[in-house]
Parts: C-alpha cells; sequence; structure tokens
C-alpha cells in the first residue's frame, strides 16, 4: 500500500513539473514572438519617417502632385493605429503602394534624384527594407516555433488548459508582395 502512494506522489510531481517546465516554455516562446513582432513594429515606423522625410524632399520639386503627398499622409496615419499582423501586413502593403507612386513622381525630376538629400533618404530607405525583411523573418520563425510548442501532443492539452491561442503569421497580401524597387540617384 505504502510503494502506491508513492507512485501516485512521484507520478503527480513528474505531472507537476511537466506542467511548470511546459507553461514557461510557452511563456518564453510567446514573449519571442512579441519582442520580434515589436522589432518589425519598429521598422515600419522608422520606414513610415523615412518616407515622410522623402516626401518632403520630393514635394519642394513636384508642387502639383498633391493626390500622391495625400496617399502617402493616409497610409502613414494608418501606421500609428494599434495592430497585429494582419493589420501590420495591411499597412505595410498601403506605404509599398505610395512609395511606388512616390518613386514614380521622383523620376520626373531628374535635379530631384541627384540631389544629396534624396540619395541619402533613399539609401536609408533601402537599408530599413533591407531590415523589415529581416525582422519579418525573425518573427515568423518565431511564430512558427510558437505555434509548433503549442500545437504538439502532449502540449496541446497544457496549451488549451491555460488559454494560449496560435499567433498569426506576418504575410503579404496578393499583388502587394511585389518588392519596392529603389533606383539609386544619377
Amino acid at each position: 500500500m505504502f510503494f502506491w502512494y508513492i507512485l501516485i506522489i512521484i507520478i503527480a510531481l513528474f505531472l507537476l513539473i511537466y506542467l511548470w517546465s511546459t507553461y514557461n516554455a510557452f511563456i518564453r516562446s510567446r514573449n519571442q514572438v512579441k519582442t520580434d513582432f515589436a522589432n518589425v513594429d519598429v521598422q515600419l515606423k522608422r520606414r513610415a519617417s523615412l518616407i515622410d522625410n522623402l516626401v518632403e524632399v520630393v514635394r519642394e520639386y513636384s508642387k502639383h502632385e498633391k493626390d500622391t503627398f495625400q496617399n502617402v499622409a493616409l497610409a502613414r496615419s494608418a501606421l500609428n493605429q494599434p495592430h497585429g499582423p494582419k493589420e501590420a501586413a495591411h499597412v505595410e502593403n498601403m506605404l509599398a503602394d505610395t512609395m511606388k507612386t512616390l518613386f514614380a513622381v521622383s523620376e520626373s525630376y531628374p535635379k530631384l534624384r541627384a540631389s544629396e538629400n534624396y540619395q541619402r533618404l533613399q539609401g536609408d530607405l533601402k537599408e530599413t527594407e533591407d531590415n523589415i525583411a529581416k525582422y519579418r523573418e525573425t518573427y515568423n520563425q518565431s511564430v512558427m516555433a510558437y505555434n509548433t510548442l503549442i500545437q504538439i501532443f502532449p502540449n496541446l492539452l497544457v496549451s488549451g488548459l491555460f488559454g494560449f491561442p496560435e499567433e498569426e503569421l506576418f504575410q503579404a497580401m496578393g499583388t502587394d508582395r511585389d518588392s519596392i524597387v529603389i533606383k539609386p540617384g544619377k
């Protein structure tokens, strides 16, 4: 009889340690996902700020392109709203579209493309685009690791018990998957 009490205590202790370590693994993984998304968000905001600066430089050369500037302002203001990965992807797509238009406008002004300020902003923007791609990839890898962790058996029992939901991947949508081409000034 004493043997069965010891066995039950050992099994209960094993289950408690398993729950504890699994819960902590979920927390670590979820926090990594949040940190990685914050890194993407920082780069998206940096890009929006650079776009604002680029708009001001282009605006000096092209006073009659009001629609382009209004679209940039709308996309920029959408970035300041709270959002998750799906909304951030939508805002990123809006910014990408407005950047394409902005660069198309700038093609009409050779002096603008030759200006040092414009070239520096283009370089900073290209660096930021590269960072966004890198951080988005890191975020998606963290989400995949987290989602796998909470979905495998027996972890899915614990994740369901403690309410750990799946996280969304950061994906571009439809035709918005085209990359932004930043041409060097001439």
